[in-house]
């Protein structure tokens, strides 16, 4: 397949590298520009290319950026995405820590159906809780004991199997998490966010998440801070 990879932070490089690795004909863009991505397409064997070219004739399309940089998109960036191309989010909302105060999500909707109504295109959730490293590092083969499970939910069927079977390349168990609805069962905080649990762990995570936003993930009049001190 054809993917194009928008954002090369830690998530981002290790889905390009794996893909590429499986066969995969990866794009990967940043904001600053293909010439600022020979580091990563030598570690990753991605082709750097400009965002309008990382969309363009994708079979799938992975949106993995800060949150509050989706509204720095390019304006009509999807406009000439046909409706058959898979997009999924990668992204989690950090409010305190990173993207400060997104109105829209503080009051109710969902980080994923925000980050679909910014770009006017319906999107899978997916790979948002599980550390990068972990991504990497520790994908097994199929039908291992224990082997790391994680959700994914989008409303889309078809699309949501293309999702599934690249999460299943990556090493990991992909379970069916229902539809974007039902995203919030692994946004930060839940029971599953950043934990590894083989595929019998992840659903009983998931029954148990709240869907209340508690006050370490919701933004105040201070925020952002940092990583290391939130505010």
């Amino acid at each position: 397949m054809k993917i194009g990879i928008i954002g090369a932070g830690n998530i981002g490089q290790v889905l390009a590298l794996r893909w590429t690795e499986r066969g995969h004909d990866v794009l990967i863009g940043n904001s600053r520009g293909p010439a600022t991505l020979a580091d990563v397409a030598a570690e990753t064997g991605a082709k750097p290319a400009e965002l309008a070219d990382v969309v363009r004739d994708a079979d799938v399309i992975v949106v993995t950026i800060p949150e509050k940089k989706v509204l720095n998109l390019p304006a009509g960036l999807f406009a000439d995405v046909p409706d058959t191309t898979v997009i999924i989010d990668t992204g989690n909302y950090y409010p305190r820590e990173r993207d400060g105060r997104i109105d829209g999500i503080e009051s109710g909707m969902l980080e994923s159906e925000w980050v679909a109504k910014q770009i006017g295109r319906p999107v899978i959730k997916a790979f948002n809780n599980i550390y990068a490293a972990h991504l990497r590092n520790n994908g097994k083969p199929e039908g291992t004991q224990g082997r790391i499970a994680l959700p994914v939910s989008g409303d889309n069927a078809d699309a949501k199997a293309v999702v599934m079977q690249l999460v299943n390349e990556m090493g990991f168990d992909a379970f069916d998490n229902g539809g974007i609805a039902n995203s919030w069962r692994h946004q930060p905080g839940a029971p599953v966010y950043t934990k590894d649990f083989d595929l019998e762990g992840l659903k009983a995570g998931l029954q148990k998440a709240d869907k209340t936003r508690t006050p370490k993930w919701s933004a105040t009049d201070k925020s952002p801070g940092s990583f290391e001190q939130p505010a």
